[in-house]
């Protein structure tokens, strides 16, 4: 219903919607249009929202830290990375193109944002860990350093694009991430991977209430903690992968929704990662929804959004935990 130029009636939304799933149109075609992208817009809020929150959550559950996100371990920006290399590597031909109107491929965007996911998880984790266990300190300042390296060579990867345009302006928008014309093979993929993802809740979510306690507790009674790592920071590095690849850089979804949704249904991953897939969404859509009413004209990227509330919220969850840093 809210737009950057006009709102329409919930009669009007409801006419587009009847028309976008193939009845007979009741708007005219160029409203019926403006509606579809709309919708696409909302969908793809849906379920980028949904991917990152849950992404967030696991690798809460994972490293038993509550800092923990993909934007903050640096997952986001290697899946970024991946992006736009398959990105630049498509532009000789012509892929650019392909990728960013009708027809493309996003199939390979999304290959090449896992692997740079894959690559940041594993070197994060692996550093991270001695004798199986997690260092947090060193969690978050291997999060700061792999973020500002891969920060800069994303910089440099837009240096070297600026002999194309289309290249350089799809890096360049989409680092301030997107939720516009998006493809429908973007939106099945998406929705694809997240199903996937969702679909790993029941086989890890008892699990890593276990590891609350410790994960040699956790093996004592019976868990097998190398495949509910494999399990969970898998679908964790999919679900990001799959945002990144649609929305590109939108930061800070994956921290801000587990804390509150925590708040409403307690700790226990059983509920809580399915909370998270209903609280992204909503967080994402609403500050983007919000920001259209009360300033219409300004037309700020989700990614700037999300970057404006949960910059303050990393740093109050810092000043929150300063006894537990103590300790770490």
């Amino acid at each position: 219903m809210v737009g950057s130029t006009e709102r329409w009636s919930a009669g009007e939304c409801w006419s587009g919607l009847w028309g976008a799933l193939g009845g007979q149109p009741e708007l005219e075609l160029a409203r019926q249009r403006i509606f579809d992208l709309r919708l696409a817009r909302a969908l793809t809020g849906l379920g980028v929202g949904a991917a990152l929150a849950l992404s967030g959550a696991l690798m809460q559950g994972v490293f038993r830290n509550d800092l923990a996100s993909p934007s903050v371990l640096g997952v986001s920006s290697g899946a970024s990375v991946g992006a736009s290399l398959v990105l630049m590597a498509l532009s000789s031909g012509g892929g650019a193109r392909a990728l960013l109107g009708a027809g493309g491929s996003p199939l390979l965007v999304t290959a090449g944002a896992l692997l740079g996911a894959l690559f940041a998880m594993l070197l994060v984790a692996s550093v991270a860990s001695r004798a199986g266990r997690i260092s947090v300190p060193t969690l978050l300042l291997l999060g700061i350093a792999l973020n500002a390296t891969l920060g800069g060579f994303q910089t440099l990867l837009h240096s070297l694009a600026l002999a194309d345009f289309e290249v350089a302006r799809a890096l360049m928008v989409w680092g301030f991430g997107t939720l516009d014309d998006r493809l429908p093979a973007q939106l099945w993929l998406l929705f694809a991977a997240l199903l996937v993802c969702a679909a790993a809740i029941p086989f890890v979510a008892h699990e890593l209430d276990l590891f609350e306690s410790g994960e040699e507790d956790a093996a004592h009674l019976g868990v097998d903690i190398r495949t509910i790592r494999i399990l969970a920071l898998g679908a964790a590095c999919l679900a990001a992968a799959a945002a990144v690849a649609v929305s590109w850089q939108i930061g800070f979804v994956g921290l801000v929704v587990p804390h509150l949704a925590r708040l409403v249904f307690g700790r226990s991953y059983r509920r809580l990662l399915p909370a998270c897939l209903l609280g992204g969404p909503a967080l994402l859509l609403g500050i983007d929804t919000l920001q259209r009413l009360m300033l219409p004209k300004l037309s700020l990227g989700p990614g700037v959004l999300m970057s404006l509330v949960g910059g303050p919220f990393f740093f109050f969850l810092l000043l929150q935990q300063r006894g537990r840093l103590r300790t770490w």
